[in-house]
């Protein structure tokens, strides 16, 4: 008799991903005893622990963390025969990752494209660093993400699929920067670490031996965008993003160099296309 069955699995892997009973038991519609009873079984039979309590929440044991990865390819592999099976309509759910500037100026024509499309596909979409996305392509937690250059591949497949130009933007009234050594006096408002903008940046002041007054970490490109108008310091951004920005009309714009303005947008993946990423690659150019 197998310990495993894929009921069991999708319990687990909402459990996993949802951090706690109360949460995975509100969108597997069951009540909360249930959920923990199937859990304790399926432990049981296993003979490993898969969850430990974290506070008010739940974390995965080195062994849940084993399990979620082979949880989600096999899981995946279900939808995959059941949408053979019936007509081989593109139907389920497709958890893809991206960048913020990515979401928010390049993808939309394409999800819409996609949505109309095929309609019988959820896209459940979360936004965040190059190394962040990475982190949870790798764990399975989502299938794909559009992340930036430079990255480490790994034995991940990739394919180009973005160009933009990126630029150094400055408080209005600032004297025009010309090259790293300018930045030296300045704090630099960026992204947190795993940003790959943010790593160029820190690479290119390296090789002129500088290094900024200070860093100031914060999660979005509109709050960025305004602590650079309101004078707090410089920053990089694309320049899709600041055209859409309120603000965006509101600073200095300055070219960077050749190598570090023009940057490349990568959708990763691990492991064998599901249908329904198949179909979102199909809608996306490919660049060469």
């Amino acid at each position: 008799m197998r310990k495993l069955s894929l009921d069991d699995l999708h319990i687990f892997r909402c459990v996993a991903l949802e951090g706690g009973i109360l949460r995975a038991a509100n969108k597997l519609n069951r009540v909360p005893s249930n959920v923990t009873k199937r859990i304790k079984q399926f432990e049981e039979r296993l003979g490993v622990k898969l969850l430990s309590r974290q506070g008010r929440g739940i974390v995965l044991t080195d062994e849940g963390r084993t399990l979620l990865g082979h949880a989600e390819r096999l899981l995946r592999m279900a939808d995959e025969i059941e949408q053979e099976v019936c007509n081989g309509a593109v139907r389920g759910v497709l958890r893809l990752g991206s960048l913020e500037s990515a979401a928010s100026v390049k993808l939309p024509p394409f999800l819409s494209q996609y949505h109309k499309g095929f309609p019988e596909t959820t896209i459940e979409l979360q936004t965040g660093t190059t190394g962040a996305l990475l982190r949870l392509v790798d764990s399975y937690e989502i299938e794909a993400a559009f992340v930036s250059e430079p990255f480490e591949q790994g034995n991940l497949s990739s394919i180009k699929v973005f160009e933009e130009e990126l630029v150094l933007i400055t408080p209005q009234g600032t004297p025009a920067i010309h090259d790293a050594a300018d930045l030296g006096k300045h704090t630099v408002v960026a992204f947190p670490h795993g940003c790959s903008y943010r790593r160029r940046l820190i690479e290119w002041l390296s090789e002129a031996g500088v290094s900024p007054e200070r860093f100031l970490d914060l999660g979005s490109y509109h709050a960025i965008v305004a602590c650079v108008t309101a004078g707090t310091g410089v920053a990089i951004v694309p320049t899709g993003v600041l055209d859409n920005a309120v603000s965006g009309s509101l600073v200095e714009r300055n070219t960077l160099p050749e190598l570090l303005k023009v940057n490349h947008t990568h959708l990763v993946w691990q492991g064998e296309q599901s249908p329904q990423l198949k179909a979102l690659i199909d809608l996306l150019p490919v660049l060469h």
